[in-house]
């Protein structure tokens, strides 16, 4: 098997990036501590063509030396905003019709596989802290939790690898059949 070169990945330009349809959903990173998760999420976020990251508290913001490290351009493609307060990002976003999807271990969350996304929403999909999770005032204000299913005695996966799966289910899910 041939190993692709980068010309034959036909990669598409920021401009042509910045042109395009996006897929209905945003990011919002609740207080991360890791700059280098940051960057992650926009490189994943730029992988699946979401609309926007949406950065709150603590969250580090572009240009900064570990997210430009980790996102490897993708932060002069996928647009992003910065919200001091969180709880004021999800009352924004919600005004502008997301439903509030936090990505949390909660008494009534629903497992990624059996969490349709119906097309026609747009999402917000709410990344906790690293050792917190996304705090209690935004998840009084959601509207739906999912949890990605873990067997082993961690129950807990980087913000950046937990993008990757639910993006991924995302995608997945509205794929025509």
């Amino acid at each position: 098997m041939k190993k692709l070169t980068l010309k034959e990945l036909n990669r598409i330009s920021v401009t042509d990036f910045q042109a395009m349809k996006k897929s209905p959903v945003v990011l919002v990173l609740d207080n991360i501590r890791s700059a280098l998760n940051v960057g992650s999420a926009f490189r994943t976020g730029d992988a699946f063509a979401v609309e926007k990251v949406v950065l709150c508290g603590i969250s580090a913001q572009p240009p900064h030396r570990e997210i430009l490290k980790t996102a490897i351009g993708a932060t002069e493609s996928v647009n992003w905003e910065y919200y001091e307060d969180n709880v004021s990002a999800i009352k924004q976003l919600r005004k502008e019709g997301y439903q509030i999807i936090a990505v949390e271990q909660a008494a009534e969350s629903k497992t990624l596989e059996n969490f349709p996304f119906p097309k026609g929403n747009k999402y917000a999909l709410i990344f906790g802290n690293e050792v917190t999770g996304v705090a209690q005032p935004i998840m009084d204000l959601v509207d739906e939790c999912i949890e990605i299913p873990q067997f082993g005695t961690k129950h807990s996966l980087n913000i950046s690898v937990s993008i990757g799966v639910v993006l991924w289910e995302f995608i997945r899910n509205r794929k025509p059949a």
